[in-house]
């Protein structure tokens, strides 16, 4: 932490300088830019929450080094949240919908099982979930690191059935039953910033595992996650020189 933070004083960014971290289709479904400045770097510094722009950064970084090349990259997918999120589903829920449908749409037919991963934001810079979606057996999961579960997002809910379902009728598959939502039981966070770490930390272990169909009980105890969250700190860092120097 104290080499890279010192990395990052003796760089041009803390002079305003940024990065542009420039994404192909591969991670998304389209091409992807996102810019990296200064506060991006310090939200790990200073032990902030995260912003989409170190979201965004995170997901590239892991698809690079644990998924390219490899059959991962069929089973595991990601949404955007820059693109769906509760301030846009409220203003623009048309747009949104579209994103969603044209993300479905890129890879391939959707029959044989894979995830789709959008972390999911309240708005205005707030609180951070994971949902996963099997458009194949019209699953999806839930994982929140506060208690409640997605009644309290009944917009974000009603957009993904409605897109879920839109998707399945433009590609003629029938819908066989309802779509079932599923709370997984999460570890719980003890602050109020670390919901961001919480989604990374949800999505690289659930890839890690290779498991579509996750379990209502992925982990033990909330102790030995939040002990292991270092990893992910540890990760952000390894992702912040990537962004640094690349």
């Amino acid at each position: 932490m104290m080499r890279l933070e010192k990395m990052v004083e003796e760089s041009d960014i803390m002079h305003g300088a940024i990065r542009s971290v420039d994404m192909d289709e591969g991670v998304f479904g389209i091409a992807h830019s996102e810019i990296i400045a200064k506060e991006d770097m310090q939200q790990l510094f200073e032990h902030e929450e995260l912003g989409i722009a170190v979201i965004h950064t995170y997901i590239w970084y892991m698809y690079d080094t644990l998924m390219r090349g490899t059959e991962l990259c069929n089973r595991f997918n990601f949404i955007a949240a820059s693109r769906i999120n509760t301030t846009f589903i409220t203003k623009n829920p048309t747009s949104v919908m579209n994103e969603l449908v044209n993300r479905f749409m890129v890879a391939g037919d959707n029959t044989t099982p894979s995830l789709y991963f959008l972390p999911f934001n309240s708005g205005n810079g707030g609180h951070w979930l994971l949902v996963a979606m099997d458009l194949s057996r019209l699953m999806v999961y839930y994982l929140d690191s506060l208690p409640g579960d997605w009644s309290k997002y009944s917009s974000m809910k009603k957009t993904v059935d409605a897109e879920i379902l839109k998707f399945r009728s433009k590609k003629n598959y029938r819908n066989r039953k309802d779509i079932t939502w599923v709370r997984v039981q999460c570890p719980q966070q003890n602050n109020s910033i670390d919901c961001g770490f919480f989604v990374l930390r949800f999505m690289r272990d659930i890839i890690a595992l290779n498991r579509i169909d996750i379990p209502k009980m992925v982990w033990n105890n909330n102790l030995g996650f939040i002990l292991i969250l270092s990893d992910i700190s540890s990760n952000l860092l390894l992702n912040h020189e990537y962004v640094l120097f690349s």
